[in-house]
């Protein structure tokens, strides 16, 4: 694999090696295409260009050349469909069973975190709420429910390979595992208002142990 990706963030997710898969084949059909496409454009202005004595002609196309790129295209598209369709289902439709949940508010301009307690039920009187730091165990699924205070925000966690709009008035569940220890960050990728740039959150993921003591230490609530 080429090195020119390398500015993709670290990956610690478990389904995201198969995102970054189907990323690099459609950077690189991309980028193939716009190679033909410049290449094409040079060669044609050399071999078109103005000379003494010759008339400019005019076509109307080549309908079976036409007709090639546009299959090919559809045919390109269509692969990539069947491709990423198991993987989007995968992501977006079949969220697997955890008792690690956590529900994600965002609102102008930070992100709410609240933790059901030890009775993992999520309106009682043991919840603790957080801004801006989620707090999860390595090697976990972690279930969130996404919603929104007031305008559209996105929940982006660039090395989890996770992004999942959150809308007032809508309660979104997404989810994700992470497979290595570390701070994380979580922009809002969706433009939000004139503080958008500065609400960020992090994702600290801690080993089992480590955990363990981050709850214990948590509850119950001050």
């Amino acid at each position: 694999m080429f090195d020119m990706l390398k500015w993709l963030p670290e990956n610690v997710s478990t389904f995201g090696a198969e995102i970054d898969f189907l990323f690099y084949v459609i950077y690189y059909i991309t980028a193939v295409t716009f190679l033909l496409v410049a290449i094409a454009m040079v060669a044609f202005l050399i071999v078109f260009r103005r000379r003494e004595g010759r008339r400019a002609r005019y076509t109307h196309g080549n309908t079976a050349l036409e007709i090639t790129w546009t299959v090919v295209t559809t045919v390109i598209f269509v692969i990539l469909a069947v491709m990423s369709g198991p993987l989007w289902g995968k992501i977006k439709q079949q969220v697997p069973p955890s008792n690690v949940q956590v529900r994600v508010t965002g609102k102008q301009f930070n992100w709410e975190i609240l933790y059901p307690g030890p009775d993992g039920q999520f309106g009682t009187a043991d919840d603790l709420q957080t801004d801006n730091e989620l707090h999860v165990p390595v090697n976990r699924v972690v279930q969130v429910f996404l919603t929104s205070k007031d305008v559209i925000h996105s929940f982006f966690l660039p090395n989890l390979r996770l992004k999942q709009d959150a809308l007032p008035g809508r309660v979104i569940q997404a989810w994700f595992e992470a497979t290595k220890p570390g701070v994380y960050e979580i922009p809002c990728a969706e433009l939000c208002g004139f503080g958008h740039s500065g609400m960020l959150g992090h994702l600290t993921v801690h080993s089992a142990e480590d955990y363990e003591k981050w709850v214990k230490e948590q509850w119950p609530p001050g």
